[in-house]
């Protein structure tokens, strides 16, 4: 099926060979754009963000985003990440907030940098928020837990529930299996689906997208690079190390220009 854009901005049903013709939906591949039809920059914009827009019950997609400097920190050594790459970076990850259905990070975020984690920098809703708190850490003031601006869940490790454990501030608790410290993360995203999130945004911090990466359940990760050089501090992303370069993960992507930002997106899927 062939859509064009009426003068509301709608997407309308349009012939196949239509000179307007924009998107074309293939029930097994998505959205798909008609790169000869478009600019440079709009095609960009559509390959970026149109893989989150076909997502449903059978065909969910997790993403992970990490804004990094040049040598490889998404913070100093005191934890200040405000803010390492530019505005335009910024204003993306609201747009995945605006296209998700959830958006989680882990309790070290929340802590250090307090995260609304709304979208009220571009149009439209707020994803529910999820927060990973293996040992139940955090109290109840931060700002997802008190501002009543979006659904918010709080994800703790079984065994680790308190008085009044059902809440934390406005936010529903939840625990799910733990093994040394360590959240059963394929678990969470079969909870969450079962909520009727089928698209899933990891936004930080290092930690939590590197667990989601080493345990093979993202389809997309995002590395934003700042052209900047930090030294020591917080590192991006941490796997086991591998001894030969043959055995590294070398993933397909697309590169994009964010301001003075690089965005490396990379295609886990194709990967596994």
């Amino acid at each position: 099926m062939t859509y064009r854009l009426d003068r509301n901005g709608s997407l309308q049903p349009a012939a196949a060979n239509a000179p307007d013709a924009l998107l074309r939906w293939q029930p097994a591949e998505g959205w798909i754009p008609p790169a000869r039809k478009l600019p440079a920059a709009a095609y960009e914009l559509l390959t970026l963000y149109l893989p989150l827009c076909h997502s449903h019950a059978d065909h969910p997609v997790t993403v992970g985003h990490l804004g990094q400097s040049l040598d490889g920190y998404i913070a100093t050594s005191t934890g200040d990440a405000c803010y390492v790459t530019g505005p335009e970076n910024i204003k993306h990850l609201h747009r995945m907030r605006a296209l998700c259905d959830a958006v989680i990070v882990g309790a070290e975020t929340v802590a250090t940098d307090n995260p609304q984690l709304t979208t009220r920098l571009v149009p439209g809703s707020n994803p529910l928020r999820v927060v990973l708190d293996p040992r139940r850490r955090l109290n109840s003031d931060h700002t997802v837990f008190t501002d009543g601006q979006a659904p918010t869940l709080l994800i703790c490790g079984a065994g680790h529930s308190a008085p009044q454990a059902g809440r934390a501030g406005n936010a529903q608790v939840a625990t799910i299996r733990a093994s040394g410290g360590q959240l059963a993360l394929d678990e969470l995203l079969t909870l969450l689906q079962k909520q009727g999130c089928h698209s899933v945004f990891i936004e930080g911090g290092g930690t939590t997208v590197s667990g989601f990466l080493q345990a093979s359940l993202l389809d997309h990760l995002q590395i934003a690079v700042a052209p900047l050089l930090i030294g020591a501090g917080r590192p991006g992303i941490q796997l086991p190390a591998c001894q030969r370069l043959q055995d590294c993960l070398r993933p397909s992507h697309r590169i994009y220009r964010m301001g003075e930002d690089i965005l490396y997106d990379f295609d886990l899927g194709t990967s596994r």
